[in-house]
């Protein structure tokens, strides 16, 4: 007797508020996903800058992201 089996996606139909695991950054030392930033400090008005350390190996590294302004 042949399986049918249903393919359903995993992408939700709408953006998710908080981010997932998946966009935690990664540790390129050791591979562990890390939480929180460390600190971050404003570069610019729209550049937010993040300072990350693995807890499991203690490898740091800086991140940049730019920020959209909302309109009022």
């Amino acid at each position: 007797m042949p399986a049918i089996a249903e393919i359903q996606t995993t992408t939700p139909p709408h953006a998710p508020l908080i981010p997932l695991r998946s966009h935690r950054p990664i540790c390129t030392i050791c591979a562990d996903s890390m939480v929180a930033a460390e600190a971050s400090a404003f570069v610019s008005d729209d550049v937010v800058s993040y300072l990350w350390t693995c807890d499991t190996c203690g490898y740091g590294f800086v991140t940049k992201h730019a920020i959209g302004k909302t309109a009022a």
